[in-house]
């Protein structure tokens, strides 16, 4: 997962502007544990974080397959990698030529082993990309919010390191323990022990996400059980809307204005 080493430190001061036009300002964030969402949301921003084979992905795809837009911060990452793009450029000059592969392109396996291993280079790689990624979560949620989407669902490895965490309610942080986590992360990438313990160090830990999350996806067992859990939350992200989201969803900005604009035409015949 890109994003889970290329992280995002921080969103621009015009980001954090629109984003706490959306969702309703820094602060407003309320816990959905058995309780309804807050009435400070203008629109249903869901934060969904884990860690790297914790299953975040799986949560993510079940998402989109129940219709619900899902902006992923590693499709925006790679993105921001492409040859000759902004990002890429500045990588290539920090990291140099070898990182690449033979067609141009970035060798991401070696750039991550490279990041994995050293926290300075990590931190660099962080703030070089950051400004991309950021830019590019936005315009994605502009562009959904623009087609009418209420609900989005904001899939960020680094949800909580970048401080975006505070732009979303829920927060659901898909979960397993340490030794499940090495585990299939081994399996998955055939890795060595060591070289899985250094990518799962290089994140913040699971344990510490689920302690700051509104909802945890225990991803400890089955498939089954996933999908049993998951049905829960899709109840709690897709209930309705609070008047003050739908309000300011886009379909309730265009009923305001029809609205506005109803009442300078009748106060315009009454006067007149």
């Amino acid at each position: 997962m890109l994003v889970g080493c290329f992280g995002i430190q921080r969103v621009s001061v015009t980001q954090q502007f629109c984003l706490s036009i959306f969702v309703g300002g820094e602060g407003n964030r309320g816990l959905v544990k058995g309780k309804d969402l807050k009435q400070g949301a203008k629109m249903r921003l869901v934060g969904l974080t884990g860690g790297i084979s914790s299953g975040k992905s799986t949560v993510s795809s079940m998402f989109k397959h129940n219709h619900i837009p899902v902006v992923d911060a590693d499709i925006i990452a790679r993105d921001a990698l492409k040859k000759n793009s902004g990002g890429y450029k500045k990588v290539v000059a920090a990291f140099g030529p070898d990182i690449l592969q033979d067609d141009g392109q970035v060798d991401r396996l070696k750039l991550g082993r490279i990041v994995f291993s050293d926290a300075s280079k990590r931190q660099l790689l962080n703030r070089l990309l950051a400004p991309y990624i950021s830019s590019g979560i936005f315009l994605e949620v502009l562009k959904l919010w623009i087609k009418g989407h209420k609900v989005i669902i904001l899939d960020i490895p680094l949800l909580f390191e970048a401080k975006m965490d505070k732009w979303t309610k829920p927060i659901v942080v898909v979960w397993v323990d340490p030794e499940t986590q090495l585990r299939r992360l081994m399996e998955r990438d055939n890795s060595t022990e060591e070289d899985a313990r250094n990518r799962i160090n290089a994140q913040m830990s699971l344990d510490l996400k689920k302690s700051q999350a509104d909802i945890v996806i225990d991803n400890t067992g089955s498939r089954q059980d996933l999908q049993e859990r998951f049905s829960e939350v899709l109840s709690h992200v897709k209930r309705p809307l609070t008047w003050t989201e739908f309000w300011l969803s886009r379909d309730g900005a265009l009923s305001a204005l029809l609205g506005v604009i109803i009442g300078v035409l009748a106060g315009k015949k009454f006067f007149w």
